[in-house]
């Protein structure tokens, strides 16, 4: 019983992780571009940076960014999550050897 709870433990906070850290990144990135684009002679390329990342996250959620965020995020943590039972996988099968 330990070794299943211990699998959704590890689970939950891979998937967690792996949710959250792009849309760290995505916002980070908005972020910073949102700063720059207050600073004068470079305004220019902070305004174009942010159109940029919008119209790319805009996208991936049928012209919505946050809906795009989402969707990156709830990719990520998928992937997140098959990694982490594959890597449960391997370790049962090098332990019961």
């Amino acid at each position: 019983m330990t070794t299943v709870s211990n699998l959704f433990r590890s689970l939950l906070l891979s998937v967690l992780l792996s949710f959250v850290t792009p849309l760290l990144f995505l916002g980070g990135m908005l972020g910073t571009l949102l700063t720059v684009s207050y600073i004068p002679g470079i305004a220019v390329l902070g305004q174009m940076g942010q159109e940029l990342v919008l119209s790319f996250l805009s996208t991936f959620g049928e012209g919505y960014p946050v809906q795009g965020m989402l969707t990156i995020g709830v990719t990520c943590a998928m992937v997140g999550g098959l990694f982490d039972v594959f890597n449960f996988y391997l370790y049962q099968d090098v332990r019961s050897q």
